[in-house]
């Protein structure tokens, strides 16, 4: 009987739940990706982990979890933990019940120990009444009764498969996910920890999410790149990203108090950065001239003697000293702060036109045809279900792709620049500065901005190698490329794919106000409401094989 009260099966810990983390630093192989973490989830915490991808968000989460032990620092954790990984492993011989059943055992052992408590007290055993009232308080506090119902609930709110004896392996990795969240969301968790929880949900599936998460009775992490999720969900963020002492910052005030508190953050570094490097052209300038006035000697006027020659002579070489030690003496602590995202403006002039499209179709991958034109100036918003062609017609509308039935007019002088989902096919050696230049070259364009100036890539990403860049960085490399081009079109699919949620934001303000026509593809909830005023096209699936189309 006493195996119970093992801690597995402890009672949620309610309002004393947290883990909190001081001074935290962990490393990934050798490579340093916390440092300085003073972090605490809460019972009550809506808490949001943000920053670019390889900052460390994943290892924060993990370490938040107990299953990464950190390099140095403490931790301290009460309460019952629920984590959901990006990537979940599925033996083959286990099925959806396996997985219910593991994620609620501690339901399903509390209600085990209150059938045999219950025996016991009617077989009049000694120590049984004490027994049983401990097994009721902790199948009460766990709501053990309910667990399966709350699971079923969340399978069919994910739209995940309820089916118990379905064999993992025969799920896709998107179904194999949603029935892992599902039977963490319908656990009795004090805290849950999640990990792009939205990557595999549709848009009934990320409703059923937000309002679960907003309700959960405790404390709330979750890792995403879904601004609509943030924004609906989180009221503090941590944010991985550069600072100027290298440690995480952590800002309350929602979604909007995140950016704010980023933007105020970023001011005070740029300011104290650049007073630091005038501090250093002074000093430096200071020094030259003491070291000009000895070299020069100082020259008395005629009449004054010797004596005096040589005590300002000594003088001149100590401010010369002196000059030189203040210059050595002073550091530039402050690091350079990451550049900022600079929408290159360029004009072209409003109602010219572009492209007309009449009638175009490609079989098996944009059945309906379509036929619209677009001028400069012009916005659209394409969206529909995967399958339904939204690449398709972007391809086509870019001149990547010809059509099967109906033909594409172009102005020949008119420049189109297309940000596809896959990235071009670059030499893999070569650096981001060097395809850059070679783009710009190509193009005949002497007004382009530098590469470094937009500030999509810092001037070590712009001297790495392609094959060495994140997807982010080269995703920052290829929105480069476009906005060099200085189009009479831009086109972009999925534009919110591996960037991160600030640089998002500024991308979407800028092509609200761009002067060259703008066609969006996009599934982004928080895109599609930034630009529900565009007018749209809704692609319907064109009911050809999924495997055949984009």
């Amino acid at each position: 009987m006493h195996q119970h009260q093992h801690h597995t099966h402890r009672l949620p810990a309610g309002d004393r739940a947290h883990i909190r983390l001081t001074d935290v630093a962990a490393t990934l192989g050798d490579r340093t990706v916390l440092t300085g973490v003073d972090l605490t989830v809460s019972a009550t915490s809506r808490l949001a982990v943000v920053g670019e991808n390889g900052r460390g968000k994943t290892t924060l989460l993990r370490v938040l979890a107990g299953r990464h032990r950190p390099d140095s620092g403490s931790i301290s954790r009460v309460g019952r933990i629920g984590t959901v990984d990006q990537h979940l492993d599925a033996p083959a011989a286990r099925t959806v019940g396996d997985l219910v059943a593991e994620e609620i055992a501690d339901s399903l052992a509390a209600l085990r120990a209150l059938d045999a408590a219950a025996d016991a007290l009617g077989a009049g055993e000694p120590g049984a009444e004490d027994e049983y009232a401990a097994a009721l308080e902790l199948a009460t506090a766990l709501d053990a009764w309910d667990a399966d119902r709350r699971v079923d609930v969340a399978l069919a709110g994910l739209g995940a498969c309820d089916d118990r004896a379905r064999p993992l392996a025969s799920l896709s990795v998107g179904q194999r996910y949603r029935v892992r969240l599902a039977c963490v969301l319908g656990a009795h968790h004090d805290l849950l920890l999640l990990d792009e929880p939205t990557n595999h949900l549709d848009a009934s599936g990320l409703e059923f999410l937000t309002d679960r998460l907003r309700a959960h009775p405790g404390g709330v992490a979750v890792v995403s790149h879904d601004r609509a999720l943030l924004r609906d969900v989180a009221t503090h963020f941590c944010d991985l990203d550069p600072s100027p002492d290298g440690r995480p910052l952590v800002f309350g005030g929602g979604y909007e108090g995140w950016l704010e508190g980023r933007r105020r953050v970023r001011s005070a570094w740029e300011q104290a950065h650049t007073e630091q490097l005038d501090e250093q052209v002074r000093l430096a300038r200071a020094a030259d001239e003491a070291r000009d006035r000895l070299r020069d000697g100082w020259r008395p006027e005629k009449g004054h003697g010797k004596h005096q020659r040589s005590t300002r002579a000594a003088g001149t070489v100590r401010a010369f000293v002196r000059r030189r030690e203040d210059l050595e003496r002073h550091r530039v602590t402050v690091p350079p702060p990451p550049p900022r995202f600079r929408w290159p403006a360029w004009d072209v002039p409003a109602g010219q036109r572009v492209l007309t499209c009449r009638e175009v179709a490609v079989s098996g991958r944009l059945r309906a045809p379509v036929s619209m034109s677009f001028d400069t100036g012009d916005r659209l918003l394409v969206t529909g279900p995967n399958g339904a062609g939204k690449s398709t017609l972007l391809a086509l509308l870019a001149g990547e792709l010809d059509p099967d039935r109906g033909t594409v007019d172009r102005r020949p002088a008119a420049r189109v620049a297309y940000l596809s989902q896959e990235v071009p096919q670059w030499d893999p050696r070569r650096t981001a500065t060097q395809i850059y230049t070679e783009h710009v070259g190509r193009l005949g364009r002497d007004d382009a901005p530098g590469l470094t100036s937009t500030g999509l890539l810092d001037p070590r990403a712009a001297a790495t190698a392609v094959s060495r860049m994140s997807q982010g960085q080269q995703r920052r490399l290829h929105l480069a490329l476009c906005l060099a081009a200085r189009p009479a079109m831009l086109i972009l699919d999925e534009p919110t794919n591996h960037l991160a949620s600030t640089l998002v934001d500024g991308l979407t303000e800028a092509l609200t106000t761009a002067s060259c026509a703008v066609v969006v593809a996009t599934h982004d909830r928080q895109l599609l409401r930034d630009l529900s005023s565009w007018p749209p096209l809704a692609l319907a699936p064109s009911g050809v094989d999924s495997a055949h189309v984009r």
